[in-house]
């Protein structure tokens, strides 16, 4: 009698067993025939037998439906690309015997995330390009960059508080995204191509007559995570945490210009604008060509009431970049800056022949005054012709002026942007 129940749960097992190989199968041809949909309701018929099976049957089962998954997700549906990497990741611990197959299934849906992160990214999805980018480094942790791309994104979202999670988490882990870059030249238009392996690169230096084969260490990405780190702690309010990141950043990397000009944010956002402008003048010996760094140690010459080395700041910026639309702006406001004085001490004046020659006296200050701050501001107003504070203080000028054709252009324009 056992012998017959033995011989009993054995046929039972064996057909429950060709019954799974047999919906496995028809999941895989219709999966080979793109018909993902028919592909996962033949894989629900193998899911209810699937308990009796071995981990080689399972680990078919969850391989076949990531693809399967991984197939209906195309470039956009971010919960099957969820789904089709859980289903993965089951087949690999299940240890899948298909290696190249699962293999190749895995380089297709990292592929596939990133290519879709780089849509929301271009769409300016940031906080979708950071949650698929996550997924990525989760699905393949090996890959850090992935999360290093990831807080970008959230950065660029907003959410500062996840960007710092995930910078600090790659600080913690040692990641400096240095990596070597394998690049050669195109011989028919010159152009330089990176390659991410040096295979591909020296192929393509051997069949195709790629020229100028260059091995390249990538700079470290350490200084824009401290960078980042510290703005955020400001962000916060937090002055404490963000003085104790940049000290130990700038202790490590003295003369990384990234991080001096992040200890030079913080010093200006604590209003320690000496130190502010100490710190900008050393950033501007390593890049005496940059107008914005000239632009920058204006303002802070003309906070700390230096207007004269303002003015040779603002004029060094535009001797660089004569268009630079934020030197014109802040020159034209440091000649007007004594405005509201002399406007001020003209309405105080009373009927006196005295205080009647000082009016005048002022009037034709005032009038030099615009005159001087006029052509920085219509350039300007060229430059970024939608910029209403510019308009606005165009047509003040071009009233008390009394040059009426160019106030009522200019205020018609002012008008059309406001309205």
């Amino acid at each position: 009698m056992k012998r017959q129940l033995l011989l009993l749960a054995l046929l039972v097992f064996s057909s429950i067993t060709f019954a799974q190989k047999k919906e496995l199968r028809k999941a895989d041809k219709a999966l080979a025939d793109k018909n993902y949909a028919e592909a996962l309701n033949s894989l629900t018929e193998a899911e209810a037998l699937l308990g009796a099976a071995d981990n080689a049957t399972k680990a078919q089962f969850h391989l076949i439906k990531g693809e399967a998954l991984l197939g209906q997700a195309g470039k956009s549906n971010f919960e099957k690309m969820k789904m089709a990497a859980a289903e993965l990741l089951k087949a690999k611990e299940l240890g899948s015997k298909e290696g190249d197959r699962l293999q190749q299934a895995e380089e297709s849906l990292k592929n596939t995330l990133v290519t879709s992160a780089i849509d929301s990214q271009n769409s300016k999805d940031y906080s979708g390009a950071s949650q698929k980018l996550l997924e990525a480094y989760n699905f393949s942790t090996k890959d850090t960059s992935y999360l290093y791309y990831a807080a970008g994104n959230s950065w660029n979202a907003g959410d500062l508080t996840t960007a710092l999670s995930y910078y600090e988490k790659l600080l913690d882990m040692g990641f400096t995204g240095i990596h070597i870059e394998y690049s050669a030249t195109n011989p028919e238009d010159g152009a330089e191509q990176v390659y991410a392996t040096m295979e591909d690169r020296d192929n393509m230096v051997k069949f195709m007559k790629y020229t100028n084969p260059v091995d390249r260490k990538t700079e470290s990405l350490v200084p824009d995570m401290l960078q980042k780190i510290t703005l955020i702690y400001l962000n916060q309010g937090n002055t404490e945490k963000a003085s104790a990141v940049i000290k130990k950043a700038r202790a490590a990397n003295p003369n990384d210009v990234t991080l001096i000009r992040s200890e030079a944010d913080l010093a200006y956002k604590m209003g320690d604008i000496d130190k502010y402008t100490q710190l900008m003048a050393e950033i501007v010996k390593t890049d005496p060509n940059n107008p914005e760094l000239y632009f920058n140690l204006g303002v802070s010459s003309a906070q700390l009431g230096d207007m004269e080395k303002a003015g040779e700041y603002y004029s060094k910026a535009l001797e660089l970049k004569p268009d630079y639309s934020p030197a014109l702006i802040n020159t034209a406001l440091l000649i007007l800056h004594d405005e509201s004085k002399i406007i001020e001490e003209m309405n105080n004046l009373g009927n006196s022949r005295a205080d009647n020659l000082r009016y005048d006296e002022l009037k034709e200050v005032r009038k030099k005054m615009y005159e001087k701050a006029l052509p920085y501001l219509e350039k300007a107003a060229m430059v970024v012709p939608d910029n209403t504070d510019v308009l606005h203080t165009l047509v003040n000028l071009y009233s008390q002026m009394g040059m009426d054709d160019k106030y009522k252009a200019t205020k018609a324009k002012l008008d059309s942007l406001e309205n």
